[in-house]
């Protein structure tokens, strides 16, 4: 398979299994009306939360100009990607966690354009510490992508 099909399907796989989540938990299970949802509590709850800024709520000031904002520096983070691993290609795994990475940012990109704000979900606790944060599978896709990248940032042998 062509390295920019490999990227594309891996982000396209990637994009639709954040949406679908969103949908399945806001519009269907209805969360962002219910709040949360214990699905096995401590270790996973499902908690409503709209983020207008980045990871823990940071920048959610000036909701519209943040909005636009995250929106252009995501799609300036895709085109990066991009534009690097065309030059530079990684092997196989690094193509994989390059396209994973720009179906999550495209995700958080049309909840941004959709909802104004990125749809997060997922809230995990553990051992009595209890995390105040939610994220979505988007999130989860950036930054394994990234770690990804970074382990696997190209295809040439060593030698």
């Amino acid at each position: 398979m062509g390295a920019v099909r490999l990227v594309f399907w891996a982000g396209f796989w990637t994009f639709l299994l954040d949406q679908a989540s969103k949908w399945a938990v806001v519009h269907m299970m209805e969360l962002d009306l219910r709040g949360q949802i214990d699905i096995w509590p401590p270790f996973l709850t499902f908690r409503m939360a709209w983020n207008y800024g980045i990871n823990f709520g940071l920048l959610s000031g000036q909701a519209d100009v943040t909005r636009w904002l995250l929106i252009a520096v995501a799609l300036a983070i895709i085109l990066f990607v991009l534009v690097w691993v065309r030059r530079d290609p990684p092997g196989y795994w690094g193509l994989v966690s390059a396209g994973i990475l720009i179906g999550g940012a495209v995700g958080n990109v049309v909840d941004r354009l959709l909802y104004g704000a990125v749809a997060d979900f997922l809230n995990m606790s553990c051992c009595g510490i209890n995390n105040p944060y939610a994220f979505n599978v988007a999130d989860i896709a950036i930054f394994a992508g990234a770690i990804g990248l970074v382990l696997f940032p190209t295809g040439k042998k060593a030698g």
